[in-house]
Parts: structure tokens; sequence; C-alpha cells
């Protein structure tokens, strides 16, 4: 089913209402798109999910990364009425507490009136330090956060010669299936060191469902720092 979007102002607020899939292609730009529309009349954006039956990588990436945006533009983005689906893969991920979220679209109006505050360590950095590299910023955005609320300090880029940088001599390089085209950059990775280990997503990680696919890249990189359940 195409992501179908319907958008209403209420005072000062944009609530955008999702009915169908939010996966990577067309419904994501079209979510995008119109996150970006509304980012450019208001402050204020809640995003009701009730009728989302399908939520993918690539898509809770999008979230991720206009959540964040938002922020640094002194604005915010609150989600509410989640569907068991995208409840499921926030929470799996971790990423629940990242968003603020609301059982109704008028309790999430009513939310900006008040004085409510981030979470100061939601994206907070911490040990042991894993570098993403990939073309998509969406995906960087999910590997990040997911990463993150997962007790890692996570570190993104889309070019091979800062995440060699950022990396160092030791350490996981999480390598997206859109840099692995690149060879002449995956030739460099494996000559970084013997403490460096790459861990190499799946082709079809931006559209497994989220919460899976967060917790089998999980699974595949706690062996390889070697942290503990």
């Amino acid at each position: 089913m195409a992501l179908i979007l319907e958008t209403e102002k209420t005072g000062e607020v944009a609530v955008i209402r999702c009915q169908g899939r939010v996966v990577v292609g067309e419904e994501a730009r079209s979510l995008q798109l119109e996150l970006e529309r509304r980012e450019s009349e208001t402050k204020y954006i809640v995003l009701q999910l009730a009728e989302v039956n399908f939520i993918d990588s690539g898509g809770l990436g999008v979230l991720v990364r206009h959540f964040g945006i938002l922020r640094n533009a002194g604005c915010d983005l609150k989600l509410c009425q989640l569907s068991p689906a995208v409840l499921r893969a926030l929470q799996v991920t971790n990423l629940i507490s990242v968003f603020h979220t609301y059982a109704s679209e008028k309790e999430a109006i009513d939310a900006f009136s008040e004085r409510s505050r981030f979470p100061q360590d939601a994206f907070e950095p911490a040990a042991p330090r894993v570098v993403c590299i990939d073309t998509s910023k969406d995906l960087l955005a999910y590997l990040s956060a997911l990463l993150k609320r997962s007790g890692y300090q996570a570190l993104t880029t889309s070019y091979p010669s800062d995440a060699i940088t950022l990396l160092g001599k030791r350490g996981v390089l999480i390598v997206g299936p859109g840099m692995q085209a690149n060879r002449l950059a995956l030739e460099r990775f494996t000559q970084i060191g013997p403490k460096v280990q790459l861990l190499m997503l799946p082709s079809d990680f931006s559209t497994a469902e989220a919460s899976q696919a967060g917790l089998d890249l999980i699974d595949r990189l706690r062996p390889l720092l070697q942290i503990p359940h």
C-alpha cells in the first residue's frame, strides 16, 4: 500500500497523518518532502502514525534525520498514536526514548505549549567507537541513533578518507550497501590495520523491517567488540 499523507494545521502546529508503508523509495521520499515543506512553514510538527502498517530501516532513518534537523533549527517533531509496527520498531531499536511520543494528536499538540526538555543523553557518545559509512544520509541517521541508544559511540560519514581518520587503528567499521560497490574504498579499509574489523550490511538492510534489522545488526556487532548483553 502506497503511503498516503494528509496534513492539517492546528494553530501553529502542522499535523501530518500517515497511512500505509514508510519504506525506502517513493514512500520515504514523499514523507521527506512533506516534512521539508512543513519545516519551512512552522517550528512545530506532529506525525500521526496510527495507520502505518510497516516501517523499514530507511523509513525510520528519515524520521531520525529530520528530528535532528528540526532540533538543530530550534524546532520540534512529536510522534503520536504509534501503530503496533512503529511501536515495535522504536522499542526494539531503543529509539523510543529519542522521540517524544503521545497517545493522541491532542496530547502531542498540547505538549508544544509545555516546557519539556529533550533527554540530554539521547545522542551523547559512548565507548566503544563504531564508524558507519554509506551514501545514504537516512541510513546513516538510523545507524547513528540505533548504535548510540545501544551504548556505542557512533560516527558516520559518506567519505572513505574520513572513515579511516575517524576510526583510527582500532574498532569496527560498518559499511553500508551504498558503499560496498566502491572496490577501491573497500581495499583501503582492509589495509587500515589488524585491529579494525569490517561489518558489511546486507544489501536489503534499508528495506528490511526496522526492528528486526536493528536486532540483527546489534547481534552481529556485539561479539566484534566483546560487549556483553
